[in-house]
């Protein structure tokens, strides 16, 4: 355990960022899904809409230092890839 006024602060704040992080790590996580949901029932547009809400919190996300930055760029460009093709589907 902490003895120093210091550790035991640095303890709370830990304990503060830790439910804040992960708050916004399950948020991420929501957003993602609905863009995964999107792109197995087929739907473009709504894949299109999703992917448009998921890029700003990733990208918060990787501001706070939740997840890193290339974290983000790999899956932002995964998914674009999987949303690009829905709309080459149809028509192919």
């Amino acid at each position: 355990m902490a003895n120093t006024a210091s550790a035991k602060k640095r303890i709370r704040q830990i304990e503060k960022r830790t439910v804040r992080n992960r708050a916004r790590r399950s948020r991420l996580r929501t957003f993602a899904k609905k863009v995964e949901k999107a792109i197995a029932a087929g739907s473009a547009q709504e894949a299109r809409a999703a992917l448009h809400a998921l890029t700003p919190e990733l990208m918060r996300a990787a501001s706070k230092g939740v997840i890193h930055r290339n974290a983000v760029a790999r899956k932002l460009a995964r998914l674009s890839r999987r949303v690009k093709a829905l709309d080459v589907a149809p028509s192919a």
